[in-house]
Formats: structure tokens, sequence, C-alpha cells
């Protein structure tokens, strides 16, 4: 959602002041509206959720051979043979094979979701209330006010990092390893390292999500791992390392992976109720009749845009085709690229990815 926002400020900010430049040097330009605005941040978010959404953060870098031996060669489950070194030509490859799936499983849902159900997306609405904001006549005024401030706190971090690096000695000295608690909390990596990308990212997130991670470290690397280190010869071998999946790393990585996977089950389920409840409850309140007499009472724009909406898109049995397509190939060329990897789990995958999604 943030660079949602970010993509649509910069793109106004750097575009319009590119088209009043050409209008000052006496070049003919086509105007800078809301519509090429919209298509630079759909180019963008399009960008983020293939690195994201593509694995670059998680999985698909961690496939090498190097994490394979940090692993364990001898751990259970770390198959010889599945790692597999990144390249540009392979993970192209992958990447267009099993990201144009997510959009044919979703274009049976937009007229439902979006003018029927009217259900609201908020990174999608905030953004669209803030590119029509700037492209009003006080809109200009806003984005101007607001790049002020980004590069006044942008210069800030900046020089600060400059700062910090003149006081760097090493992994464990400097700023980035202030002992803010005492030395005794330091061990148990309880500092502040002045790191203002984290600052930023806390001002942005709730204080609920802020009260969650601090309570996640205090229980976990305040009382839960000094407990279990003091337990090492007998829960696990005191002759291993920390960093090994059969140590202390072995706990840390499964008891997070249970509180990701319980969670996440809860919320998946939780969602899924919710919305079969509120679609069974406005289908049993919706007459047949209505749909045409609230069309009727609909504004002449929000009709245009939906007759513009529905018409502009994929139809349904081209979106079906293209899913059995693009299917087919995954189950034949996902197990060709990992050869761990069976073409039955890509089909289960690929069955039950629509509901998923």
């Amino acid at each position: 959602p943030n660079l949602n926002v970010s993509a649509a400020l910069l793109a106004y900010v750097i575009l319009q002041s590119w088209t009043k430049i050409l209008k000052k040097a006496n070049f003919t330009s086509t105007p800078f509206t809301k519509q090429e605005n919209t298509i630079i941040q759909t180019c963008a978010v399009a960008c983020y959720s293939i690195a994201v959404g593509g694995g670059f953060g998680s999985y698909l870098l961690g496939l090498n051979k190097n994490t394979y031996e940090q692993a364990g060669i001898d751990t259970s489950g770390n198959t010889p043979g599945s790692h597999k070194e990144p390249k540009l030509d392979w993970m192209i490859g992958f990447l267009f094979v099993v990201s144009f799936v997510g959009l044919l499983a979703l274009v049976p849902l937009r007229k439902i979701m979006i003018i029927d159900y009217k259900l609201p997306y908020p990174s999608g609405t905030a953004t669209a209330v803030l590119i029509n904001g700037f492209h009003t006549p006080k809109g200009d005024k806003m984005a101007k006010k607001q790049v002020k401030g980004f590069m006044k706190v942008f210069s800030f971090s900046f020089l600060w990092s400059f700062f910090q690096w003149f006081y760097s000695g090493g992994d464990q000295c400097g700023f980035a390893n202030f002992p803010t608690f005492g030395l005794k909390a330091w061990k148990q990596s309880f500092f502040f390292d002045f790191d203002m990308t984290y600052v930023g990212a806390g001002m942005i997130c709730s204080h609920i999500v802020n009260l969650s991670l601090l309570l996640g470290a205090v229980l976990s690397w305040g009382i839960m791992w000094p407990l279990i280190t003091e337990r090492k010869g007998a829960w696990f071998p005191s002759s291993l390392p920390q960093s090994s999946m059969k140590s202390l790393m072995g706990y840390k990585v499964f008891i997070s992976i249970a509180l990701l996977l319980g969670d996440g089950l809860y919320n998946f389920v939780r969602t899924l109720y919710f919305t079969f409840r509120n679609i069974y409850a406005t289908l049993q309140t919706k007459k047949p009749e209505s749909s045409s007499s609230e069309e009727k009472n609909l504004p002449l724009d929000e009709l245009q845009r939906n007759e513009i909406f529905i018409r502009e898109s994929i139809p349904f049995w081209l979106a079906c085709i293209g899913y059995l397509i693009f299917s087919l190939i995954s189950i034949i060329v996902i197990p060709i690229m990992f050869p761990a990897l069976k073409w039955y789990y890509v089909l289960v995958a690929y069955v039950f990815a629509p509901a998923l999604s």
C-alpha cells in the first residue's frame, strides 16, 4: 500500500514538472491526467508484486547450494539435489509460468466483488483518492507540500546514516549495537541500532502490530531462547553450533512457523466464514427485480464507469481456457525445473489456488 501511494506521488511530481518544462519551451505536450498516473502506479504495483509474490524475498533465492549446505546435508527433509542456483533464465521462465494464473483466476470475481457487492479495497481506494486529489486545482499545492516533507526526512535519514558510518568499528560496535538496556540485555540481542528504516516502518504500522512485535521479541529473545539454551545437552546436542537446525535454530524456526501457520489458518477460515455469510445474507435480502431499479437510481457517471468496467474485461470462457493452459504448462515445466517437485503437487496447488486467492 505504501508503494502505491509513493508511486502515485512521484509520478505526479516528475511528469507534471516535465510537462510544464515542455510547455515553457514551446513544445506541444499531452496533458498529464489521472489516467496516465494510474497506468504508472499499476506498473509499479506489478513490479513489486512480482518481486514479493515471486519469492525473491523468501524462497526463490534460498534454493541455492549454500543454503542447502547451511541447513545441513544430513537434515531430514533436506533432499539431496534439491538445490538450484539462482539464474536469470530459469527464474524468468518460472515467473512467466506462474504469474499470469492469478489474473485469470480473479476474472470471474471482478463484477461480483466490485460492482454487485461493492466491496472496498483499502489499498486501491486510498490510491484512487490520492490520484483524484492530485489532479484538481489544489492538487499541485498538496503535492509540492508532500514532496518538501519527503525531501526533509530523506535528507535527515541520509545524513544520520552517513554520520553513523564514522563510528562503525565492526559487527558488534558503534551505533548499530547501542546497549540501551545494558550489556546483559545486549547479549540477548536487546539493543538499539538507530536504523531509520525500522523507525519509519514502525511509524506506518498500527499500534497493535508494533505491540505484537515487541511482545514477540520479549517472549522469544528475553524468555524462551535463554531457557532453551540452558537445556543444551538434554534437548539437543551441546556439540552443535546454535545455527544448526538440530540445535537452538531448529526451535526458533519451527516455533515461529507454527505461530504463523496457526494464525494464518485461523484468519483464512474466519475470512471464508464471514465472506460466505455476507454473500448469503445479500442473496437472501436482494430481490431479483431490485437490480434494475438500483441501476436506474445510480448517477450517470457511475453507470458509465460500471459499463466500461464490465466491457473492458477478459471473457469468462477465455479466462477458464487460459487457466487450464497455464496450469498444464506449469504441471509440465515446473517439475522439469525442480526435479524433487512431483507433477501432482503442482496439480493440487492449481486446484486449490482459485479458492485460496
